[in-house]
């Protein structure tokens, strides 16, 4: 395991170079909790809820199943019972060309409320992936994050599995708002379909950054991360239209021998999206200096092999709506009811991101 300080991996060592103490007010609640990501709105003002499902496209349905179910302790579940008319609902609503054919199944942790769902789509035709390679300076969606209670174990059985990472188990010194050390472990595995996964862990008593499991150590998805272009557009996207807050929002230079395998001295911008309220569900984004970033192989969005869209749940559909046409916001199909397998009725849209990175919205319908 390679230790180092500093280092500005992610986040952390951002948090750890603000002063301490006396920049928060004794009932700032990132004062309370000694945690810099705590969050100072409530649940109830937020217009969108937490990140709810990430679709990730697939051919190669055993690999999945190997690193998600053996790997990240997940359970898989399907192929799901479809409906034809909600098949070709999905379809116009995610933008599927009708030559494509599809099984829907679950990857989720029953067992641990709270969570990210990954909605797997297993399609019939071989496809390209969005990215060309694991190089993480390609534009585009970059990781899953899986918080979980001993990341140095999950290193290990990780790569007893087969799968690599971008560099070695990486150890960290990160100051909490009283100026208090504490460590965060990290690695950034090399899952199927150039996607990467994020094992992490908050050591010395800090709350881990999703819901695990007590038992089995293992938690997540907590968040997930795209590596973008032109951030002020994205981000006024996700916090203009969906209504998340920034809660974090800095410039930086890569490390040597950083968990990112990236050269030392790249310098980015880093940039922490929530849900107001939440403590999971949270959205990263990476944007490189212009030179360093690499284009993707293939555009960012189903059905092309990899992370495809994000899906939030809202609690006002309309004003998601409004939003976007006053923002000018591209739509890939508007409002439409559905069933979906898992929550029932619902009514939908997809947005298209300043990436062109698709975004779907869903209210249910209370009966």
């Amino acid at each position: 395991m390679r230790s180092k300080w500093p280092s500005v991996l992610w986040f952390w060592w951002g948090c750890a170079l603000l002063a301490p103490a006396q920049q928060l007010s004794p009932d700032d609640p990132r004062w309370i909790e000694q945690d810099w990501l705590a969050p100072r709105s409530k649940p109830e003002e937020a217009l969108t809820q937490r990140l709810a499902e990430i679709t990730l496209s697939t051919n190669h349905l055993d690999s999945i199943r190997l690193f998600y179910v053996q790997g990240m302790g997940m359970t898989l579940e399907g192929p799901l019972k479809v409906g034809r008319t909600t098949r070709k609902a999905q379809r116009r609503l995610w933008g599927i060309s009708d030559t494509l054919s599809w099984q829907q199944y679950r990857l989720h942790r029953p067992e641990v409320e709270g969570e990210i769902e990954i909605r797997l789509l297993v399609f019939d035709k071989p496809l390209p992936a969005i990215h060309a390679s694991y190089a993480p300076l390609e534009l585009g969606p970059l990781s899953i994050g899986f918080p979980n209670l001993d990341q140095a174990k999950l290193d290990g059985r990780i790569r007893r599995l087969g799968f690599s990472a971008l560099a070695p188990l990486e150890s960290s010194k990160i100051a909490r708002p009283d100026g208090q050390l504490y460590t965060i472990y990290e690695t950034i595995f090399n899952a199927p379909d150039f996607t990467h996964a994020v094992g992490i862990t908050r050591g010395d008593g800090m709350r881990q950054m999703a819901p695990v499991d007590s038992t089995t150590g293992h938690g997540g998805p907590g968040y997930s991360a795209q590596v973008v272009h032109r951030s002020d557009e994205v981000l006024a996207f996700y916090t203009g239209v969906l209504g998340l807050e920034l809660r974090s929002d800095r410039q930086w230079r890569s490390s040597a021998h950083s968990a990112l395998g990236i050269p030392e001295g790249i310098p980015f911008r880093f940039s922490i999206v929530y849900p107001q309220g939440a403590r999971t569900g949270q959205l990263l984004f990476l944007d490189f200096d212009d030179g360093f970033e690499k284009p993707a192989a293939r555009p960012p969005r189903v059905p092309y092999r990899g992370i495809g869209m994000w899906t939030f749940e809202t609690r006002d559909l309309a004003e998601i709506e409004r939003r976007a046409r006053a923002a000018g916001t591209p739509v890939l199909h508007p409002r439409i009811r559905l069933q979906h397998p898992i929550w029932g009725e619902i009514d939908a849209l997809t947005l298209l991101s300043p990436t062109g990175f698709p975004v779907e919205v869903f209210q249910r319908i209370r009966s």
